[in-house]
Parts: structure tokens; C-alpha cells; sequence
């Protein structure tokens, strides 16, 4: 990696949701503890009004974000603003950390007012659909703003993470230099960082666990109890190195074991909102998107919506049937398929490994 900077390195965060905030605890500390960084973080909010007051101001004098991550304060070198091209400006380090269905949005709002040597860093878990392929979030970031983009994966649930408890995360970064300097950017005592090369397995981790998590929200809502969870999880292990071996090249099977991969799919299929509003759209047969709304306080599920960006690359490639996990996963959540029949779909599950 080239440096961006002959000075210390100018970060900002693009999001500010749950995770958003909770990784700016740490991204906020580290950087005013370590001279490779300016003090003072940019973090781009979606401006809302609670009670009254932006959510910006809030943030600005509370050092909390009272709607997102209440109870947890954030370092007061962490700046919200709420213009993203503003938040932008001058950072070297420019870390996502939005809902993937608004990265193209965000790209196209801050293109031109990104330095050119800038970096990035992707926290975000999903893909978009280009030409009936999937494009992954790094690949469109970079199509935007023509600069370098890495990722972080793994078992990160966002209140768990601002609560200070142990987990590991996976920085894939193929530039030894930028994965170190990265490194020390994220990482904690409480938040463990393993950086690896093979960056687009552990992004495809951190997209199509979250399909895998519906399915077990199924099973739970279902009442089928550990031993039929326990089937999908390992079913749906199975679907995403299968589907990292066909349709991307030079990615590594050993990086499933990594948080990116096996930790992260059994947290989010445990303890998600993947799985608890899978869980409640079989109890009370409202429609995803109403729960979105009452249980999410503002955040945006991504398991549906992924299992339908697969669904599309996977019909364009008539592969369906070897996928028989992901398709009922689609077929439940946007076809009327009866939740119950989830286990029928998996009864001859094809051998992939």
C-alpha cells in the first residue's frame, strides 16, 4: 500500500446505526490513542429528528446515540455530521458501515469528494445484483470511486460488541501493509482482529450467512427445535462454499473457519434479527416488511433481500436445485411457499463438500 498520507491518517465512518456506532467506540478510541491517526473521526448520520432534536446535535453534545445504540457513550473525538460529502473530505480511511441497499446512493453522493489515495473499508453484510450476477459491495465501491476497498467480517453482534465482550472479527485486505495499519485502526482488547488475503471469501461470509439465518429463524418459529436448526445450519454452511467455489475464483475453504465464516453463521442464526424477525414472520404471518418496522427500530434486514439477489444469479445459471436451501429460503420469503415446508425442500439436500 502506498501511504495516503505523509501525516497521520484522517478517518471517517459512513453510518451510524447499531454497528456503526458500536465500531466507532473503538475506531474513536484508536485513533486518538495512536499517532498514525488524526484525533478527531468524521461519522456521517442520516439526519432524524427525536423528540424534538437532530439526532446529529444529539450525538454531538450527549456522545450518544439515543436511537441506534442507547446507553453507550461514544468518544467525544467522533463527530457526526450529517452531510456524507462534508463527513468525507479530507479522510484517508473511509469506513462503510451502512445497509448495503443504500450503498449505491452513498457512492454516487460522495463521488468527487473523495481523495484519490484514499481507503476503504466495507462492514457491510450484503451484495447488489449486476447483469443477473452479484456484485459484491467492495466491487461497487470501488466502481464508484475508483480507490482501493477491504473488509471486515465476523461474529459481531453490535450491542454485544459496544458491551465491551470478547469476539474476533476478520479483516480480509490483500496489501500487507494496509491489513497492519488496519488492524491497528479496529482492533481491542475485547475485539480480536485476524487479517487474511482472501478478502472475497470473507466478504461472501459476512453476505449469505444472513440467508442461512432466516432459515433458522424458520426452524425456531416452527418450534423444530436444535437438532433441525443444527441440519440448516450445516446445510447452509455447506450452500456458501459451494456457492464461493462456483462462481468466484481463487477463494479459500479455509476462511470459512475464520469468525468471517463458521462463528459469524452460528451468532447470527442464534442471536440476529435475521433470525428473530424470521422467527416472527412464521408466529404472526405479517409480511417482512411490516416487522422490519416494528421490531428494527429503523435498521433494515439484509437476509431477504440477499436470498433474492442469489435467487436471480442462480436462475440465470439454472442452478437452483443444486442451491435447495437458499431457493426455499427465497421462495418462503417472496413467494408464498409455506414455511413449513422448508424441511421438505431439504430432505435430498445434494452433496456439495
Amino acid at each position: 500500500m502506498s501511504s495516503p498520507s505523509s501525516g497521520p491518517l484522517k478517518v471517517c465512518i459512513l453510518g451510524s446505526g447499531n454497528w456503526g456506532s458500536a465500531i466507532a467506540r473503538i475506531v474513536g478510541a484508536n485513533a486518538k490513542a495512536n499517532n498514525e491517526f488524526v484525533d478527531e473521526v468524521n461519522m456521517w448520520v442520516f439526519e432524524e429528528m427525536i423528540e424534538g432534536k437532530k439526532l446529529t446535535e444529539i450525538i454531538n453534545t450527549t456522545h450518544e446515540n439515543v436511537k441506534y445504540l442507547k446507553g453507550y457513550k461514544i468518544p467525544e473525538n467522533v463527530v457526526a455530521i450529517p452531510d456524507a460529502k462534508d463527513a468525507v473530505k479530507g479522510a484517508n480511511i473511509i469506513v462503510f458501515v451502512i445497509p448495503h441497499q443504500f450503498i449505491e446512493r452513498i457512492c454516487k453522493d460522495i463521488q468527487g469528494c473523495v481523495e484519490k489515495d484514499a481507503l476503504a473499508i466495507s462492514l457491510i453484510k450484503g451484495v447488489t445484483v449486476k447483469d443477473n450476477g452479484l456484485q459484491l459491495i467492495t466491487e461497487v465501491i470501488k466502481s464508484y470511486l475508483n480507490i482501493e476497498v477491504n473488509c471486515l467480517m465476523g461474529a459481531n453482534l453490535a450491542p454485544e460488541v459496544a458491551a465491551g465482550y470478547f469476539c474476533e472479527t476478520t479483516i480480509g485486505c490483500r496489501d500487507a501493509e494496509a491489513g497492519k495499519m488496519l488492524k491497528t485502526l479496529f482492533q481491542a482488547d475485547y475485539f480480536r482482529i485476524v487479517v487474511v488475503e482472501d478478502a472475497t471469501t470473507v466478504e461472501l461470509c459476512g453476505a449469505l450467512k444472513n440467508i442461512v439465518a432466516v432459515g433458522a429463524g424458520i426452524v425456531d418459529g416452527l418450534g423444530l427445535g436444535d437438532n433441525t436448526k443444527a441440519a440448516v445450519i450445516r446445510l447452509g454452511l455447506m450452500e456458501m462454499v459451494a456457492f464461493a467455489s462456483e462462481f468466484y475464483k481463487n477463494t479459500e475453504t479455509a476462511t470459512f473457519l475464520e469468525s468471517c465464516g463458521v462463528a459469524d453463521l452460528i451468532t447470527t442464526c442464534y442471536g440476529g434479527r435475521n433470525r428473530r424477525v424470521s422467527e416472527a414472520f412464521v408466529k404472526t404471518g405479517k409480511s417482512i416488511e411490516e416487522l422490519e418496522k416494528e421490531m428494527l427500530n429503523g435498521q433494515k434486514l439484509q437476509g431477504p433481500e440477499t436470498a433474492r439477489e442469489v435467487n436471480l444469479m442462480l436462475k440465470a445459471k439454472n442452478m437452483t436445485d443444486r442451491f435447495p436451501l437458499f431457493t426455499a429460503i427465497f421462495k418462503i420469503c417472496y413467494q408464498d411457499l409455506p414455511a413449513k415446508d422448508l424441511i421438505g425442500c431439504l430432505n435430498n439436500h445434494p452433496v456439495h463438500m
